[in-house]
């Protein structure tokens, strides 16, 4: 099968066309409308449901099917009461470098918003994942994450006490808690992640202002200091819509 030579490199093979040629009707409306975002460009406000079933003469559901596709595919987003084409994703790196940096790479401007910071005995679970003793005192931290006060993610970390027994009085929580561990003389070895999707919980979905139904990102983190000891266990929420991530792969 030839390549399309207008066909994005990124983009599936054949444009999604089934091999028995025949294309759902809101496919291809959905193709029809990613060309119109492509003209508009970030922010451009996207015509009605009506005018586009009109200008496609297609029913409305159908119009509405493909838009909901763009949205979960992050192409557009809700403003108001319509709907504009939304900008780039963000792309994360997998690294044990921080959201902050990332973000900033990217010339956004990072944020979180702390919910919960409290301490409790590690429990068995924890224990078994990072090493830690069960029982000793663990610090919770859950934050919301922030790009140009956009709502993005949630954060959830999980550290000894006796690693950072002053983080509820030193700690900005809207600042890296990588660059404050640094500050502390805590450097990172390294770490073990685990990516997934999920759906988020109710609580978890209204903390970051999406719908239920959709996509997030999961990323479960085990880190340890250059001396192997645990350092921290982190589980965060990123938007599908919103993010990507990146990695650089060598043999």
């Amino acid at each position: 099968m030839d390549y399309p030579n207008d066909q994005d490199p990124g983009a599936p093979i054949r444009s999604g066309i089934p091999e028995h040629g025949r294309i759902p009707k809101y496919y291809a409306v959905k193709a029809r409308i990613a060309a119109l975002v492509a003209e508009l460009g970030e922010g451009g406000p996207l015509p009605t449901e009506r005018d586009l079933a009109e200008r496609y003469d297609v029913a409305r559901e159908t119009v509405r099917q493909a838009l909901r596709d763009l949205l979960l595919e992050g192409k557009l987003r809700r403003q108001g009461r319509g709907t504009v084409v939304a900008g780039p994703k963000l792309a994360q790196p997998l690294s044990l470098a921080s959201y902050t940096e990332g973000v900033r790479r990217q010339g956004r401007t990072p944020g979180r918003g702390l919910i919960t910071l409290d301490r409790f005995p590690c429990n068995d679970i924890l224990a078994a994942e990072t090493g830690l003793t069960r029982g000793e005192p663990v610090w919770h931290m859950e934050r919301v994450l922030l790009a140009d006060d956009e709502r993005v993610g949630l954060e959830s970390t999980y550290v000894a006490v006796a690693r950072v027994p002053r983080l509820d009085t030193d700690f900005d929580p809207d600042s890296s808690f990588y660059s404050y561990l640094h500050d502390q003389g805590i450097v990172f070895g390294d770490a073990d992640e685990r990516i997934e999707t999920v759906l988020a919980a109710p609580r978890e979905a209204l903390l970051i202002g999406t719908p239920p139904a959709l996509p997030m990102l999961l990323i479960h983190r085990v880190s340890r200091d250059t001396l192997g000891r645990p350092l921290e266990r982190v589980r965060t929420l990123y938007r599908g819509d919103r993010f990507s991530f990146t990695a650089h792969l060598s043999g």
